[in-house]
């Protein structure tokens, strides 16, 4: 997680919501990616998304079976469904997000019966973290 959140300082520096994400497979990191929909003009450029994109190209396939995803922020819906469909084993997040997280803070897309592969969430590790550099950016911009 703490690779997480020294990339989403680097979408910060590109001001950009800073949100970073890593996907590790049998304990090594083998993808990255921070927060680019503005500079990419992409509204799909979140970390998670990135850092899928990049696994998948390492592992030459868009299945990332056996993956562990690590993100400083609860994932919206566009991400975990995302998530479901590469088959990522298990996702870390930081911080709650009640308005748009999809893991339990807006609402849970798993518990949604038709998916046919489901990952295990670990919450709250590093959320203070996490929470403190996205509430510092906002505070900032609002400024």
């Amino acid at each position: 997680m703490q690779k997480a959140l020294e990339l989403a300082h680097r979408a910060e520096a590109a001001g950009e919501v800073p949100v970073g994400a890593v996907i590790v497979k049998n304990d090594e990191l083998i993808a990255e990616g921070w927060n680019q929909p503005i500079i990419s003009h992409d509204a799909s450029s979140h970390a998670e998304i990135i850092a899928m994109r990049e696994a998948g190209k390492k592992l030459k396939n868009y299945r990332l079976v056996d993956t562990v995803m690590y993100v400083t922020l609860e994932p919206c819906s566009m991400c975990v469904g995302a998530m479901i469909h590469a088959r990522v084993e298990k996702v870390v997040y930081g911080a709650s997000e009640p308005r748009t997280g999809a893991l339990g803070g807006a609402f849970n897309l798993l518990q949604a019966n038709d998916h046919n592969h489901r990952f295990e969430v670990v919450s709250g590790v590093m959320a203070e973290d996490s929470k403190s550099l996205l509430q510092g950016f906002f505070k900032s911009r609002r400024k």
